[in-house]
């Protein structure tokens, strides 16, 4: 069999929870049934590099049963459940993931995913953040006589892929050209991911077309505002076991990400302040009743920061030196930057203690005037690392999106250019009306004489100039 797994014995524990997740993923599975049948995705081959979970192996049977040809790994070093990964490959599927990682193991299970038998690429990548993509962007530009592997990097796991990359290129000068000779698209899932595609396409650099699922709305909203509304706290009481309310909370930024994690810190009736760069973002938060500071501001207060923003730097080390004893750490932002961890771990006479290890990390970081902080998941995801991630239903909405997005590829794999897409408005419609019936909602009807009458058409989509009040 070809994948690598924590433990395989996990893999009917894993079909257990999977089961579950299918009754609670509706969109999902009525794509699934549309399209099973007539399996438009027939034998293509679909890489994916997105948190091997319980819901992911949902998407992932989905792609199979629409024909598909799917090699999985994970996209977080602490994403994976290791009982999904078992069913998964119990099940036939190459997977290549498991909880707790090393940076290297990481890079390695992303080119097992990559490389199809006979040494072929994928036709499509469903990809989170944009790894798989840069890796074969970088490889493919290497061969083309790129000198970017020998300049410094900018961090370990910068240079954990350069050594990848020239370790590979030594095996086989053609591999990456090989490997991108029958690649159609990707699909991506998240804002930074989204991000990169951009800037690549800007400098004509993007090798494929793309497609931009992150900002269709039942991704956007259900992802970054329900989805975190309900993990950011289940990641937290988990790793710490802490009590949530009347502690002084910083959420920074204010973004769909921070809205979700804001609310749920205050649903636990937290004192929650929040730190913004945007006018309007940050005009939002006071209307929803936040006190909207710095970071600096909330040093002497804040038992718990979060990060939300998917840019970097945001938690420095000197904001880490001023903290509270006791403060808690964590980032629910897409990437491991957001916090500066290098610049923790080598600060001078700083003492790490591990708390609890892979399953659900927690360190403890002593500074040498005595006060210690608390950092989750080692700046990564803190409700993949420390949790299960976003509930199957708000993922069933992500995922709808993203079979939807694979199929319109393949549709269109000869009509798109080099750029990246938008879902219609259509199809985000389609989406969000496959979820009504499962909480029990009906549709009001719009009549004939009503549409005409507001100038909108009697059936969607409908624009946002459509809605007038």
């Amino acid at each position: 069999m070809d994948y690598k797994v924590a433990d395989i014995s996990l893999a009917d524990f894993g079909r257990k929870e999977i089961d579950i997740a299918e009754k609670e993923m509706p969109g999902l599975m009525s794509v699934r049934a549309k399209y099973s049948k007539e399996k438009p995705l027939k034998n293509v081959r679909i890489m994916g590099s997105l948190h091997m979970t319980i819901q992911t192996a949902v998407l992932i049977e989905t792609l199979v049963s629409l024909g598909a040809d799917v090699r999985w790994c994970s996209c977080n070093i602490f994403s994976t459940q290791n009982h999904a990964a078992a069913a998964i490959a119990k099940a036939g599927i190459p997977v290549f993931a498991w909880k707790g990682e090393t940076l290297e193991e990481y890079w390695w299970c992303t080119k097992q995913a990559i490389t199809f038998p006979g040494n072929k690429g994928p036709e499509l990548i469903v990809d989170d953040g944009g790894d798989a993509t840069l890796f074969l962007h970088k490889g493919y530009e290497l061969e083309n006589g790129s000198n970017w592997v020998n300049g410094k990097a900018d961090s370990v796991e910068e240079q954990i892929i350069k050594n990848l990359l020239i370790a590979t290129n030594k095996e086989d000068k053609n591999y990456f050209h090989n490997i991108v000779k029958d690649w159609k698209g990707v699909s991506e899932e998240t804002t930074t991911g989204v991000h990169r595609l951009y800037k690549m396409m800007e400098e004509e650099a993007l090798l494929i077309p793309a497609i931009n699922v992150n900002d269709s709305v039942t991704k956007s909203k259900f992802d970054n505002v329900y989805g975190c509304r309900h993990s950011l706290t289940d990641g937290v009481k988990r790793a710490m076991d802490v009590l949530l309310s009347g502690k002084t909370t910083m959420v920074c930024g204010y973004g769909d990400v921070g809205k979700g994690s804001a609310e749920a810190l205050r649903n636990e009736r937290a004192q929650v302040m929040v730190s913004e760069i945007d006018p309007i973002c940050a005009l939002q938060a006071c209307m929803a009743g936040f006190k909207v500071c710095t970071v600096e501001d909330a040093l002497p207060f804040a038992d718990l920061y979060v990060t939300t923003t998917g840019n970097k730097d945001i938690i420095t080390i000197g904001h880490m030196a001023k903290m509270k004893d006791q403060a808690i750490v964590c980032n629910i932002g897409h990437f491991d930057n957001e916090i500066q961890m290098a610049e923790l771990e080598n600060y001078p006479g700083i003492i790490k203690d591990e708390i609890k290890g892979n399953e659900c990390p927690v360190h403890k970081y002593t500074f040498p005037d005595g006060h210690s902080i608390f950092i989750l998941a080692e700046g990564r995801l803190v409700n993949l690392g420390c949790a299960t991630g976003h509930p199957s239903f708000v993922m069933s909405n992500s995922f709808s999106n993203q079979t939807l997005a694979q199929l319109d590829l393949w549709k269109n794999k000869d009509k798109y250019e080099k750029k990246v897409y938008r879902l219609s408005k259509k199809l985000d419609e389609e989406v969000a009306e496959l979820h009504l019936a499962k909480l029990g909602a009906k549709l009001t009807k719009l009549r004939k004489d009503q549409a005409d009458y507001i100038g909108v058409p009697v059936e969607g989509p409908y624009k946002p100039e459509h809605y007038r009040y």
